[in-house]
């Protein structure tokens, strides 16, 4: 079996672990901050953090032009620390929350898919980091 590549993207989020952690996992908050663009949307977040325990996300284009399910099962939850999950197609993720004395960075590491470009999924994957952090630190 061929090892996938790996995607890493980091950023750092100026505010404690506690709320950092709160905002990534808590559905209310997720449906706020799941999207690479202000034309995408999550409308639906459900969440079960706990080992073996699913969470899916519905992420759609706000025209309803397009949309896709994202979700998968939970292989590790470590609070304030780890959590890294199994996707519904087989890739793994692994995100990783290091409280500093005035932030938080989060480091999330992703198995590419092969449909698209390398570049573009880090890219997108980015902005959806870039947007929890504008999220978080309102």
């Amino acid at each position: 079996m061929e090892d996938k590549q790996k995607i890493t993207i980091k950023v750092a989020v100026n505010v404690p672990v506690e709320k950092v952690w709160r905002y990534w996992t808590e559905p209310e908050h997720i449906k706020k901050w799941n999207s690479a663009s202000m034309d995408w949307h999550t409308p639906i977040a459900e969440n079960d953090l706990r080992v073996g325990g699913k969470f899916f996300s519905r992420m759609e284009a706000k025209d309803g032009s397009f949309g896709f399910d994202f979700g998968g099962v939970y292989d590790e939850v470590e609070l304030y620390k780890i959590i890294s999950y199994t996707l519904d197609d087989g890739r793994k993720v692994w995100i990783n929350f290091e409280s500093r004395e005035n932030f938080t960075e989060i480091t999330e590491t992703f198995e590419a898919e092969s449909t698209n470009p390398i570049e573009m999924q880090q890219g997108g994957w980015q902005a959806i980091l870039d947007n929890f952090k504008k999220y978080a630190e309102k």
